[in-house]
């Protein structure tokens, strides 16, 4: 069996369902994969290795293919250890091989595995011949380090686009996206740009656009499906993720100590439910992990978030989620806050004071209870918050 996406062009990546957290704080339930692509030509090419973990299968894959042949280029699209974590021991399997980044790759690149003896280094639009393939090579500055790249293969029309069109999930079986069902990888897909394209996402757009000058007729990242017949499809999710165009639905986010905040959450759900909305989605801080809460921050327009005080702050596992949203900045959301107190306050002094510095678009007057939420005039308050979220959003 060799997955072969063209002629002499051929799917050399890993499957990763051991890893439980990727970059050690994701969550990892489906898994990812770690693509990499072989040309074999008048001379080889190895486009972006894999996690090193899995060299001897990945060597083994190689040689399956090439035989007693020799790598003569490796192309380095992006420095991020996930892809380039294996470059040592490629060099020392191959000592001849010719490293291909451009003019920001090298530094990094020797910083985390010493100097390299044969490079390249090539500018935008650049091309190097193989024999019957041929690379060219476009910069994609920020998405998402400063040295990524995407590569494009004149012949078969391939562009190998790295982290750009990538998702969580490894691939079970199918390695094209029409070998599969889209919809059970589209919400690993959303999770993996919120949270690891999301911050550079004008960037991402601009990556998005350059690629849609070249005449492509396959998209192979570096994570997740190789896209050969629904290109269009990818194409447009990564453009409205980009452009941060949300959907209609809310997203409420508490913390709560004793569960008294969580009983909070649930009335202001239904005051969201009345206003006619049915996309809801209503998340334990301390039970889910951030990056799904903050996939679907992304793609919906309305975010609620409410949190108990913990010693005159807010309860610890809410500062994650609060920074990630720092960081990140999702664009275009109605948000609401409300908050639980005893001896102190904290929690929803500690979300205005987010909401301040990150200029969120506050709808309603936050709301403030102190223990349980059990006397009518704080029932009607979260209430009315949900009501008028949720007609914010309509």
């Amino acid at each position: 069996m060799r997955n072969k996406l063209a002629e002499n062009i051929y799917y050399v990546g890993v499957n990763d369902r051991k890893t439980e957290m990727f970059e050690n704080h994701m969550e990892l339930p489906n898994g990812v994969s770690y693509n990499s692509y072989l040309i074999v030509d008048e001379q080889v090419a190895l486009i972006d290795p894999v996690e090193p973990e899995f060299m001897a299968q990945y060597i083994f894959q190689i040689k399956r293919i090439l035989g007693a042949r020799e790598v003569d280029y490796l192309i380095v699209n992006h420095d991020e250890p996930d892809h380039s974590g294996s470059v040592g021991a490629v060099l020392r399997e191959w000592p001849e091989v010719t490293v291909v980044g451009n003019a920001k790759t090298f530094a990094p690149l020797e910083n985390f595995y010493g100097a390299i003896a044969n490079k390249k280094i090539v500018a935008e639009g650049e091309t190097l011949s193989l024999g019957n393939h041929t690379l060219q090579f476009f910069m994609a500055p920020m998405c998402h380090w400063p040295e990524s790249m995407v590569t494009y293969e004149q012949t078969s029309k391939i562009i190998f686009t790295n982290d750009a069109f990538g998702g969580f999930g490894a691939l079970n079986g199918g390695i094209f996206d029409d070998e599969v069902n889209l919809a059970f990888y589209e919400d690993d897909m959303r999770r993996y740009y919120a949270n690891i394209v999301g911050k550079v996402a004008m960037m991402a757009l601009k990556t998005i656009q350059k690629a849609q000058t070249l005449d492509i007729k396959m998209i192979a990242p570096s994570h997740g499906l190789i896209w050969r017949s629904n290109l269009q499809w990818v194409i447009d999710r990564y453009t409205a993720w980009s452009k941060q165009e949300a959907k209609e639905g809310v997203v409420i986010v508490y913390g709560s100590m004793y569960g008294n905040t969580g009983r909070m959450a649930d009335i202001v759900a239904r005051g969201v439910a009345d206003a006619g909305v049915k996309e809801i989605k209503v998340y334990d801080v301390s039970k889910t992990e951030t990056s799904f809460i903050f996939s679907d921050i992304w793609q919906y327009k309305g975010m609620i978030l409410g949190a108990c005080s913990h010693y005159g702050s807010i309860f610890p596992n809410m500062v994650g989620l609060l920074h990630e949203i720092g960081e990140y900045k999702p664009q275009n959301k109605v948000v609401g806050l409300f908050g639980g107190a005893s001896w102190s306050g904290g929690g929803l002094k500690t979300l205005k004071e987010n909401a301040e510095a990150c200029k969120w678009n506050i709808v309603g007057e936050p709301v403030e209870v102190k223990g349980a939420p059990i006397r009518e005039e704080d029932i009607e308050k979260l209430y009315n918050l949900g009501l008028e979220i949720g007609k914010a959003i309509k």
